[in-house]
């Protein structure tokens, strides 16, 4: 029979097993930093019926889902998270408890053009905080600081939570009588930094129809810089012009006004009013982060507050606030930056010991033991060379080897290697338990990122 070439598709990561245990690593970072928030983990299915998945969906989604048929029913794969957030959602009311707070970690499908970064099958890693009715302010200015802590706990120092809010833009649309173009506007000025302004303004007169001065005004507006102060000052400006405008700058000064008790230091969050993000179905807060010294990487963690989450499925009002992380995208990035700490531990073991009598009961007594102890042990008891078993321990970069022959075991000791120190050593049972989870600790200190 003629074999066939075993191959990937495209646009579908495959990892070996160490950077495999580098993602699991991250991801590991981001479910313990989202618990301590408050957020339940949740995974939803990764096929639903299409219509559920497209009852929102038009344009490029419709265009890029992945949709089968199985019999008489119709099926897509899940092209993000939130859409099942909102099936599940209505789905559950009246058996969850309100503000719903989620967190979810999976893949999620997107039939687009794979290239460099960008792939079909990726992971997302979201939180979401959905309110019964209504939700407080307080839940939007929280998330800067979820954001801050799962950044800083992975060992990044130098990122910039950027944050504005819909309703100012919206606002000052109305003001110039533009909140039917509104929509195409903030989908144009989305692309300022990727285009320039002057490009910004072609697209605005040429294809919306915007005039010469009023894409001037938007471009003047956008470009309010300066310390968080200072761009809520000069937006106090335009106050009493417009009632969305007022009340999404007192939502903005709501979110800032409470950072540095959540721990968010200055310099890193500033209010940017270029953050629009291109989907509509933001109608609050917005939220983009960036890494300051990769700005060629572009958002690795944005989303916003909506108010109609599962508007297809239910009556219910359920407003919500969350955020995305492209986590293959951003683990795809970093590994091409050099950025993922090649020191910390990929092993799949902790510990390799190697039998070197016929009983194999004291080895297996002693793996027993160690994982008691936390300590991931694995039996090698293949018809190998010593050399060989060896070189196999040092290859999965395996930080201790342990040798248990007659000598040790009548002496009641154990025969530990680092094999990074080289340095060996015969200690009781107990002993070696403390030396090789000291050494473990100082092997676990370093950063899953580095700057």
């Amino acid at each position: 029979m003629a074999k066939m070439a075993p191959r990937t598709l495209s646009g579908f990561m495959e990892l070996l097993p160490a950077p495999q245990q580098q993602m699991e690593r991250i991801m590991k970072a981001l479910r313990e930093t989202y618990s301590l928030y408050g957020f339940t983990p949740l995974d939803t299915p990764a096929i639903e019926a299409s219509e559920v998945l497209l009852a929102k969906a038009g344009g490029e989604t419709e265009k890029q889902i992945y949709r089968f048929q199985k019999g008489d029913s119709d099926l897509s794969l899940r092209f993000d998270l939130t859409v099942p957030l909102a099936k599940y959602v209505a789905l559950h009311y009246n058996e969850l408890s309100f503000p719903f707070r989620r967190y979810q970690i999976g893949k999620v499908y997107r039939g687009e053009r794979a290239q460099r970064g960008r792939f079909r099958e990726f992971y997302q890693a979201d939180i979401d905080i959905i309110g019964d009715g209504k939700l407080a302010i307080l839940n939007e200015a929280e998330i800067p600081a979820i954001i801050y802590q799962t950044f800083s706990t992975l060992g990044l120092k130098r990122f910039q939570i950027r944050v504005n809010n819909r309703k100012i833009l919206n606002g000052f649309y109305a003001m110039l009588g533009l909140t039917e173009k509104s929509g195409d506007i903030m989908r144009t000025v989305d692309k300022l930094e990727k285009i320039g302004a002057d490009k910004v303004k072609t697209i605005l007169t040429e294809d919306f129809a915007v005039s010469a001065a009023d894409a001037d005004e938007i471009l003047k507006f956008i470009a309010i810089k300066g310390s968080n102060e200072e761009v809520l000052t000069a937006l106090e400006g335009y106050l009493g012009r417009s009632e969305m405008f007022d009340e999404g700058l007192s939502e903005l000064k709501a979110v800032t006004q409470h950072l540095s008790a959540f721990g968010v230091p200055a310099e890193n969050f500033a209010v940017d009013l270029t953050i629009a993000r291109g989907l509509d179905y933001y109608t609050g807060t917005v939220y983009e982060t960036t890494l300051l010294d990769h700005p060629e990487i572009g958002s690795v963690c944005s989303g916003g507050r909506y108010d109609n989450l599962a508007e297809y499925y239910t009556d219910k009002q359920l407003p919500g606030v969350g955020i995305s992380i492209g986590l293959t995208r951003l683990f795809y990035v970093l590994g091409e930056q050099k950025m993922l700490n090649p020191d910390l531990p990929t092993a799949p073991a902790d510990v390799l010991i190697l039998p070197m009598t016929d009983d194999l009961a004291p080895a297996i007594s002693l793996a027993t033991e160690l994982r008691k102890a936390g300590i991931r042990a694995q039996l090698h008891c293949e018809e190998k060379k010593f050399k060989a078993k060896m070189s196999y321990a040092d290859k999965l970069a395996i930080p201790y080897v342990i040798f248990l022959g007659e000598d040790e075991i009548n002496a009641g000791v154990v025969a530990c290697k680092d094999m990074k120190s080289g340095e060996q050593t015969k200690l009781p049972m107990s002993d070696t338990i403390n030396r090789i989870q000291t050494g473990l600790a100082e092997l676990e200190k370093g950063a899953v990122i580095l700057e």
